[in-house]
């Protein structure tokens, strides 16, 4: 991530390891085949007479749309290439495929007129710069500035103070702590800052100890579990909530402090479950930990800067709805302020993570594609969406994208699954009601996503805890499940209350 954060050795190790581990799937004979695969199939669907699969009368435009969609869907699964490139790929392929500024012969049927439902080429490009990419950016910024203030280690040590020397009580300040960063940090940050801060202990610990285990896993349950606090903890929130709040769509209008007021009380929740079942599973066998988190940081008058806009920022997301001024607004203030501070420079600048930007950008292309090229419109037409029953929608979505997410990237799940539950869910509104609308539909998917964590290759948090040597992949699937199973659970039970009530 940022060349300057506690831990980004480990961040680097990490993309080495995840390389070696795609290429070591992926051979040069499997990749080909995979990609092949990813190419023939769309192109089928391309092809293929509407009725073929039960949409008749689609237009050449929603055919391309429907194949890119069936490309993008293949890519991800096999995983033969980065995740974020095949967002790009499908961007690229959208523009030139099924857009008015497509290649002439795209743009012009049988007849030689002119397409009427070809997506707005302008509209594609500003997925690039939505809203929401800004509300990302802003919290990226505040990530670097952090560090650079010494905030983050300052803020570390004042968050784990409370809990004093008791190893069970380190243990809960790890979670507590590495969840609150995730919130505003991402996951995979906070994960390699934390493992740095922990190392030490981790070494010091008795060897033929479990303690050391339930430690090492406290990182990626509290980062995983801590991103769903906040629109900004992990890209599938954002997704989520991107679709929810499309003026264009369902326009719920829902602001990063209701979503805070209803996820984050679900989170600690879940976070002291994780401290119950940790400590349970993994007992110390010293009874004391001393931990100390020493800064290299010299002080200086823009770390106050750095404070005080890092609050003002913050209370502007929590009070936005009594403010009025929404969450990808305040998002830039961060951005104004610290630039013209000097804080932020264009070296920073440079090192913002792009690639999960423009994976979020993707999902909002396909989004948009399937609105503008009125496929979304024919799936609600054609397909029964209202005759299915809406506890099957929500289970049956939900156990999938939570079987998927521990296997691709948890981006690429919510960017799969959301564009077409929320056709589905736009359909059978009343239907979905009883259970909390569809919020809880589209919502759950990022909480399956969130709670998807059996293996190291689930999330970066996961393998970089793995990396540290102390966690066998057993003791990692059995606290994956349990926590998974558990989040599940509470996640759809909150959503469904929270929508019945009106809170959603």
């Amino acid at each position: 991530m940022f060349t300057m954060f506690h831990g980004f050795h480990l961040v680097e190790e990490y993309h080495r390891w995840k390389k070696e581990h795609r290429n070591d799937r992926n051979p040069v004979g499997i990749k080909a085949v995979k990609i092949s695969l990813a190419i023939v199939i769309p192109l089928f669907f391309w092809i293929a007479p509407s009725e073929f699969y039960g949409l008749p009368g689609l237009t050449p435009v929603e055919h391309r749309v429907l194949a890119i969609f069936v490309f993008a869907a293949l890519m991800w699964l096999f995983d033969a290439v980065p995740a974020w490139t095949t967002s790009l790929v499908v961007v690229v392929l959208l523009l030139f495929c099924a857009s008015n500024s497509a290649l002439w012969f795209f743009q012009s049927g049988s007849d030689g007129e002119k397409m009427t439902n070809l997506v707005n080429n302008t509209d594609i490009l500003h997925c690039f710069a939505d809203p929401t990419i800004m509300l990302f950016i802003g919290g990226f910024i505040i990530a670097i500035a952090s560090t650079k203030s010494g905030l983050d280690v300052k803020l570390a040590n004042v968050m784990l103070l409370p809990f004093g020397t008791r190893s069970e009580n380190v243990l809960l300040g790890f979670i507590l702590v590495t969840a609150v960063f995730s919130m505003f940090i991402s996951n995979t940050a906070t994960a390699a800052m934390m493992l740095t801060f922990l190392a030490p202990v981790l070494n010091a610990l008795p060897a033929d100890g479990k303690g050391k285990i339930g430690l090492a896993l406290a990182i990626p349950v509290g980062a995983n579990i801590g991103g769903m606090g906040t629109p900004i903890g992990t890209p599938p929130n954002a997704i989520a909530l991107k679709f929810l709040n499309d003026p264009n769509g369902m326009n719920m209008g829902i602001g990063f402090g209701k979503w805070m007021m209803v996820m984050v009380p679900l989170t600690f929740v879940l976070l002291f479950i994780a401290w119950f079942v940790l400590k349970r599973l993994f007992p110390f066998k010293q009874k004391a930990i001393h931990l100390r988190i020493e800064s290299d940081h010299t002080p200086h008058w823009k770390d106050k800067v750095v404070y005080v806009t890092f609050a003002i920022t913050v209370l502007l997301w929590l009070t936005d709805a009594i403010t009025g001024v929404n969450a990808n607004v305040v998002a830039m203030l961060p951005v104004a302020v610290l630039c013209m501070a000097g804080i932020i420079t264009k070296r920073d600048l440079e090192q913002l993570s792009w690639s999960i930007l423009w994976m979020i950008a993707g999902a909002f292309a396909l989004g948009v594609a399937m609105q503008q090229s009125g496929l979304a419109t024919h799936l609600i037409q054609s397909v029964p969406f209202d005759t299915w029953s809406p506890l099957v929608v929500i289970i049956g979505s939900g156990l999938l994208c939570y079987l998927m997410a521990n296997f691709i990237s948890h981006t690429a799940t919510a960017a799969l699954f959301i564009p077409i539950l929320a056709i589905a869910g736009s359909s059978m509104t009343d239907q979905l009601a009883p259970f909390g609308g569809v919020s809880t539909l589209l919502i759950g998917v990022a909480i399956c996503s969130s709670v998807a964590m059996i293996l190291p290759i689930s999330t970066p948090p996961n393998a970089l805890a793995d990396a540290t040597g102390f966690i066998q992949q057993k003791y990692m699937v059995k606290t994956g499940l349990i926590m998974g199973l558990v989040g599940l659970l509470l996640g759809y039970l909150v959503l469904i209350l929270c929508g019945v009530n009106g809170i959603f």
